[in-house]
């Protein structure tokens, strides 16, 4: 039986306000607590610590967690949004889990996963870089990307990081009566990096983009 709705689907329970739940050697003093399957996991990353099979982590049986990623299985996420960049060269991703930073260092807690439970087929529907303007053509428009589970006779597997490298070409466009649209075209070239591989990468969908040095101008003429 099931007291509240939230725990179902990972909802934190209630204990008693003398329970002290184990930080499973990642406590720095021995009064920390750690009361929650998310607090586990940070404790473990202060420490710089992987923390691989949740199985074993009690907060995060409770809370029921594990489960909610296998009731999710076969799910996918519809994402739309915009984002404000500097014109300096980057990189923005989806990929399951959690990232942070330590040390100076991207790191990508897969909070459980294992490479075997996802997969990184994606559809982009639209992606640009700046304002729409006439003839602007946005090459990923409509990119369709499907990974096949792994065959006996194939090494490829649907688990890896997919990248797209993009060179964004600052554009000023101008229309016949000479008003200016300030805007951005981009080229692509795509590539696969296989899970299997040592390093292993971080699996997920990456965009890697730079900025031109050289800036385009079109005018519509009479």
């Amino acid at each position: 039986q099931i007291e509240k709705p939230l725990q179902r689907h990972g909802g934190r329970l209630d204990h008693n306000e003398t329970y002290c739940g184990s930080c499973y050697g990642a406590e720095v003093s021995d009064d920390d607590c750690c009361n929650s399957c998310e607090e586990v996991r940070e404790a473990y990353r202060k420490k710089g610590w992987g923390l691989t099979n949740l199985d074993l982590i009690d907060q995060c049986k409770r809370e029921g967690f594990i489960q909610r990623i296998k009731d999710e299985e076969g799910e996918g996420c519809n994402i739309n949004g915009f984002l404000e960049v500097n014109k300096v060269a980057g990189n923005f991703h989806f990929a399951p889990g959690k990232s942070f930073h330590q040390s100076y260092i991207f790191l990508q807690n897969l909070l459980g996963f294992q490479t075997e439970s996802y997969n990184i087929s994606h559809k982009i529907n639209k992606l640009s870089f700046g304002k729409e303007f006439p003839g602007a053509v946005n090459p990923l428009d409509g990119q369709l990307v499907l990974m096949k589970p792994r065959a006996q006779w194939t090494h490829q597997t649907p688990f890896g990081m997919y990248q797209y490298f993009i060179k964004v070409v600052p554009t000023i466009y101008t229309d016949i009566r000479g008003r200016k649209i300030y805007s951005n075209q981009f080229s692509v070239t795509e590539h696969f990096r296989d899970a299997d591989v040592y390093p292993k990468p971080p699996s997920g969908v990456y965009f890697i983009y730079d900025f031109s040095p050289i800036k385009v101008r079109e005018e519509d003429g009479q």
